[in-house]
């Protein structure tokens, strides 16, 4: 088990906790099977393979187009998410964030012509500070994760909601193509770049940008040690001079940094923001995670899988329109992927432990 010893063996190793548990005897192929993306790479090869078999529209450039965009923005989230439940926690509150960034952004220049840099500075520090107080509340409190996220959501959801009926009259923010600056934030966050004959957005270079550093930090980093420390065995890294308590909260703040990116993607996209934006979103982002190999209690888990499994949602997302199919089956779709990861990834972990 990668959580075993984590505070020993992850402030030790240069290659990080998943690098350190295979043993130097360990067969090549069963280490590579070892690693949580590969159940990951392996499903979305075979969803990339059945969309391209029973749809024309998939493989199209404007098809590519379309399902890379979708899961750039699930994928930066995902990415996120899961350095979080690798440090030991979840963060319910992700989804509506996204919104709640483009809306303040939306609010504050349109409303109180706020100049747009700036209110993207006082978007990104709300955010911060949101990822900051769930951080506390966890570390401070000992309540789970799980309830004080849940709390910030409805919070959150309600604000976006009765904030934006209150100052606008409405549930949407439009006209932010009319911003002073708009169009030169456009050009970070909401450009495209012809590759191959596909229109490529800059969400996704900002979701590679995401997925490589985080994997640097994980593998690399003394920080990313102590993430995977921080939530494989908390009160063992504790007693090494782990700093649990500032991980977990630099954990909570980095998804809410990472809602504010993709709540601004977002918004110079379409140049609106609606008020429900991101909702229900929160456990999309879970179970891009947990398919990308990320435990649920903690300590194991990868940056990569979680990319990958938010291009498992993302192709399946637009390969079920390509494919004219009824949409409902994106939750059962949805459902079943969560559960068959969970067991897959128990029972390859079970059998190669058995091995080894």
């Amino acid at each position: 088990m990668t959580r075993a010893a984590p505070a020993v063996s992850e402030t030790a190793a240069p290659l990080g906790p998943v690098a350190a548990v295979v043993p130097a005897a360990t067969h090549p192929f069963v280490a590579v099977l070892r690693r949580p993306e590969i159940g990951a790479l392996a499903a979305a090869l075979m969803i990339f393979v059945l969309f391209s078999s029973i749809t024309t529209a998939f493989l199209t450039p404007a098809g590519i187009g379309t399902w890379l965009y979708s899961s750039s923005l699930f994928g930066i989230m995902a990415v996120a998410v899961a350095l979080l439940m690798i440090g030991g926690e979840f963060d319910l509150s992700a989804g509506a964030m996204t919104g709640t960034t483009g809306l303040l952004v939306g609010v504050l220049t349109t409303q109180w012509q706020v100049n747009i840099w700036l209110a993207m500075a006082l978007s990104l520090a709300v955010a911060l500070g949101l990822g900051a107080i769930n951080g506390l509340l966890v570390v401070t409190t000992g309540l789970p994760s799980f309830i004080v996220t849940l709390g910030t959501f409805f919070i959150l959801q309600g604000i976006n909601l009765a904030v934006t009926k209150l100052i606008t009259g409405s549930v949407a923010i439009q006209g932010m193509s009319a911003v002073d600056g708009f169009d030169t934030g456009k050009i970070l966050f909401g450009s495209r770049v012809s590759l191959l004959g596909v229109e490529v957005k800059t969400s996704v270079f900002w979701w590679l940008a995401v997925t490589l550093i985080a994997t640097w930090v994980l593998l690399r980093t003394r920080p990313g040690n102590w993430i995977f420390a921080a939530g494989g065995a908390p009160s063992s890294a504790r007693q090494m001079g782990v700093p649990v308590a500032r991980t977990k909260i630099s954990l909570f703040m980095t998804t809410a940094g990472a809602a504010w990116l993709v709540g601004m993607l977002q918004l110079f996209d379409v140049s609106t923001v609606q008020a429900t934006s991101g909702i229900g979103q929160e456990f999309v982002y879970i179970i891009c995670a947990v398919v990308g190999g990320c435990l649920l209690t903690g300590g194991y888990g990868s940056a990569v899988g979680a990319a990958l499994g938010a291009l498992i949602y993302g192709m399946t997302l637009q390969g079920i329109v390509f494919a004219q199919w009824d949409n409902n089956w994106l939750k059962a779709f949805l459902g079943a992927m969560l559960l068959g990861a969970v067991l897959v990834n128990l029972y390859v972990r079970k059998r190669l432990g058995s091995r080894s």
